[in-house]
């Protein structure tokens, strides 16, 4: 039984469990006994036990089913063939798998095909036993709390508990979840850094992964270009255009329009923040990179690039503007309205009480808000993938080539190389960099605001 469908029964008896649970505990106020919980708390008491269970056992088995359907078909004749473990291996078997399913119409390996019955087969079965085995917890567990629906049962406490549960469950899913990350960084980048010289890498100033000579592999991995061109692409070129832009957005919105132009202005403006990453990508490459090299002809310099570094900051800069108006917007807001009476009662013009007062009293928000765009920046893909070049160049020409961070992942993880190269070992070195970097950065921001809203709250 597919996953979906028995997820939907499960639900089902749930409800019916609710229903009936529910009932039975209404008959004790018909029935003129005490209880300490509403009918309710006894039906979801039951209903929780009956879902809960079963989910956690089928969430538990989509993980480790796929290592024991492999291992059933590898016991089988067919399975004699089958080359040594390696990626030609992992290939047919995740071809005969994709057959199995129903997901791809034709093998480029005969084994494949040959192996693809073996593996519907040991699916088949081992679905029918996560079926079995999910609808017997959630049967037992439906038992177990049944039994338990008296008048003194204090069913809201218990719900109250296991919803509580639930809820740390998920949090410590999410914290989970990033300690992983960071520990596959970390692991990948120290076996990197075990070929690798650490200072060969973050000094050197040659960044060529296509040719490594074994001897030597840093010689051809040092990663100064790419650093320079994430940051002369995301913090200065980007920043150029989002810091103006977005500041003098935020003190018109704040200050001058009225609130008729600033209920339908805002959002408009707050809309760029919301297109895809891959819009502005195919902007970048399709207009604003023409656009860019076609100035700088006119302007007589015949060199310039199509994938420059200027046409890929640009669009970048237009993407963050909402980051840096929505932070000055709240920043400028927050600032107690006193000192704005106070100064205009002075004597001081609109625009003096701005530069003099407003914006003083803003700028740890205002610098907060600049970080965390620039972070967001530096960690762009799509465009960068798009509008910038794979060349690492050292220039501060932004009419040159100029690669980052993110576009060598992309380029060094795509490849055909195996992944215990330095080659590729290099893009986790350059994501942990990267990860620092920005965590280094929403650090310093998020402490800039909060003592900035400790000055004003």
């Amino acid at each position: 039984m597919s996953g979906p469908v028995l997820v939907i029964i499960v639900a089902g008896l749930a409800l019916i469990g609710w229903l009936i649970a529910r009932a039975r505990a209404a008959a004790f106020r018909d029935g003129g006994q005490r209880f300490s919980s509403l009918p309710g708390h006894h039906g979801w008491y039951v209903a929780l036990w009956l879902l809960v269970p079963p989910l956690v056992f089928l969430a538990i088995w989509a993980a480790v089913s796929p290592a024991m359907v492999t291992d059933a078909v590898l016991a089988t004749p067919a399975a004699a063939q089958l080359p040594p473990p390696g990626f030609d291996r992992a290939s047919i078997l995740s071809e005969a798998r994709a057959l199995a399913q129903g997901r791809a119409y034709g093998a480029f390996n005969a084994l494949s095909q040959r192996l693809a019955p073996a593996y519907a087969t040991a699916q088949d079965r081992y679905d029918w036993i996560a079926t079995g085995l999910a609808l017997l917890l959630s049967f037992a567990g439906g038992a177990f709390a049944f039994v338990r629906v008296r008048p003194g049962f204090a069913a809201r406490t218990r719900v109250e508990r296991i919803v509580m549960g639930l809820l740390l469950a998920a949090s410590l899913i999410a914290i989970l979840t990033t300690i992983g990350i960071v520990a596959s960084l970390l692991y990948e980048a120290g076996r990197f850094f075990h070929t690798v010289p650490v200072t060969d890498f973050l000094f050197g100033t040659h960044w060529s992964p296509q040719v490594i000579d074994p001897r030597d592999p840093g010689a051809n991995l040092g990663a100064v270009p790419l650093f320079w061109g994430t940051f002369f692409i995301g913090a200065v070129i980007a920043m150029a255009v989002a810091i103006p832009f977005g500041l003098m957005s935020a003190v018109y919105l704040t200050q001058y329009a009225a609130p008729r132009t600033r209920r339908w202005m805002k959002p408009i403006l707050e809309v760029l923040a919301g297109v895809p990453t891959v819009v502005y990508g195919y902007f970048a490459a399709l207009t604003v990179a023409p656009a860019v090299r076609a100035l700088a002809v006119s302007l007589g310099i015949s060199w310039a690039s199509s994938e420059s570094a200027l046409a890929a900051g640009l669009v970048m800069g237009v993407m963050i503007i909402p980051f840096v108006s929505s932070m000055a917007d709240d920043s400028l807001a927050a600032v107690p309205s006193a000192m704005r009476d106070g100064s205009l009662a002075m004597g001081a013009t609109s625009s003096e009480t701005i530069r003099k007062v407003m914006l003083p009293a803003a700028l740890p928000g205002v610098v907060g808000g600049v970080l965390l765009a620039v972070s967001r920046a530096i960690g762009e893909t799509m465009i960068v993938v798009m509008a910038a070049s794979g060349v690492a160049t050292l220039t501060a020409n932004p009419f040159a080539s100029a690669t980052t961070v993110t576009r060598q992942i992309v380029d060094l993880l795509t490849g055909e190389a195996e992944f215990d190269s330095p080659k590729t070992l290099a893009a986790f070195a350059l994501g942990l960099t990267l990860f620092v970097v920005t965590l280094l950065l929403n650090i310093v921001a998020l402490t800039v605001v909060k003592r900035y809203r400790e000055a004003y709250e």
